[in-house]
């Protein structure tokens, strides 16, 4: 009785650790297409807020006309004379806002076209790049020379992570930038160099499964250590653009300086 209640116990727990795998390499495999898709929205709201600017360039004029007309046209029982600039202002932002609106449905709609071709393409490969079991040789093998031997008897990898890792921590820590433009051509690359310690996560991942002598289960965890550092790509790229928007003002002295730079050293700030 006691070990059909344990031999449960585990059924359920490996059900929901596979559960939480299965959602975890899903939302991998389809992070590139919620990043097309967020990219496309900013797009899309960009040229929204766009047209409203242009809409109200274009109503102005009128409006001031309005300020003659508008008591003439209530006068007469002329409406089309009554606001014209705030009555195009409505038309033009409404039918920008209608076309948005459109656009952003195409955009979600491929969205969820492309996620549902990348499940089905996952389930047509039903071992999702991992192998329920790893491949033992048929003889045993030599242990590999890329170890070497302490004098207590321990085995130091000839890959120590831990000492790249520690280095770049020390590097962040003593990070000395010139200026501000320093610091955001580093956070532009950021989601550069996420990707590629990401990498090194999914190669350890994929050659767990085929190459070292280890058990699935151990290849799935570098497959979700993987996944979690994609997700941090994504909030890594939003980054730059909000970079920018908060230190607009700075960022256009340095790039685009009134007069030259020396010219825009006047402001002294």
């Amino acid at each position: 009785m006691q070990q059909a209640a344990i031999a449960k116990h585990r059924a359920r727990r490996d059900a929901g650790a596979a559960r939480k795998v299965a959602g975890g390499r899903s939302n991998v495999r389809k992070a590139p297409a919620r990043q097309a898709a967020r990219k496309a929205l900013r797009r899309s709201a960009a040229r929204f807020h766009g047209r409203r600017a242009l809409a109200t360039l274009l109503a102005l004029p009128l409006g001031l006309l309005g300020l003659l007309t508008s008591p003439l046209g209530r006068k007469l029982g002329w409406s089309w004379l009554v606001h014209p600039g705030r009555r195009l202002y409505r038309r033009l932002t409404g039918s920008a806002r209608e076309e948005r609106g459109r656009r952003d449905a195409a955009i979600r709609d491929e969205q969820a076209a492309a996620e549902d071709a990348t499940e089905r393409a996952a389930t047509e490969d039903s071992t999702d790049g991992i192998g329920d079991q790893v491949a033992r040789p048929a003889v045993p093998v030599a242990n590999s020379t890329d170890t070497t031997s302490t004098s207590e008897g321990e085995h130091v990898s000839g890959f120590q992570f831990e000492e790249h890792a520690a280095e770049m921590e020390q590097a962040a820590q003593s990070y000395d930038p010139e200026n501000a433009m320093e610091i955001l051509a580093m956070v532009e690359s950021l989601p550069a160099a996420i990707t590629s310690v990401a990498n090194v996560m999914k190669t350890l991942a994929e050659r767990s499964d085929s190459e070292f002598p280890l058990e699935k289960e151990v290849a799935d965890g570098f497959n979700d250590i993987f996944g979690a550092l994609m997700s941090a790509v994504a909030v890594a790229e939003d980054m730059g653009p909000l970079f920018r928007q908060a230190h607009e003002q700075d960022i256009a002295r340095h790039e685009d300086p009134r007069n030259g730079p020396e010219a825009e050293k006047g402001w002294n700030v």
